[in-house]
């Protein structure tokens, strides 16, 4: 039963792992503790490249890296990880400047937005650096080989 779902709990355990580590590493790089990081989108390693890499190499080892699901699951590998570091991160970028436009119109101006619109705090954190992705990479194919091994 684990070997015929090798790639589903290779892909699972390692967006798990992923999300149980940015908070140490974000502790580790910036010397601050955000436990909440461990379920957010966004920060290093990347969960989304980390499953969608453990899955397309997990169905390369286990199904051959010839067939049509390992190159189903490549393809979907990538459309995920150019996501999370290019479209995902950009639209958090888009958050930022919005929300600072719109603080600075309102202190140019001295006004406040009546509309309960301009209230809403957008999340600016969707994405993923390069650097941030090429972990989540390391990640799932290390996840992915040791699972192999280990059943």
């Amino acid at each position: 039963m684990i070997k015929s779902m090798y790639p589903f709990w290779s892909a699972l355990i390692s967006a798990v792992i992923a999300q149980i580590l940015k908070p140490f590493i974000r502790a580790a790089m910036h010397h601050d503790w955000k436990p909440h990081m461990a379920v957010e989108s966004g920060g290093m390693p990347s969960s989304h490249s980390a499953m969608v890499t453990a899955l397309a190499l997990s169905v390369g080892i286990q199904e051959n890296f010839r067939s049509t699901l390992f190159a189903v699951s490549s393809i979907l590998a990538i459309i995920v990880i150019y996501d999370a570091a290019n479209v995902r991160y950009y639209s958090g970028q888009n958050a930022q400047v919005t929300q600072q436009l719109v603080k600075d119109v309102q202190d140019l101006f001295h006004v406040d937005f009546l509309d309960p619109v301009y209230d809403i705090k957008l999340k600016e954190v969707l994405g993923h650096k390069w650097s941030e992705v090429l972990g989540g990479i390391i990640l799932g194919a290390a996840t992915a080989l040791i699972i192999n091994f280990w059943f």
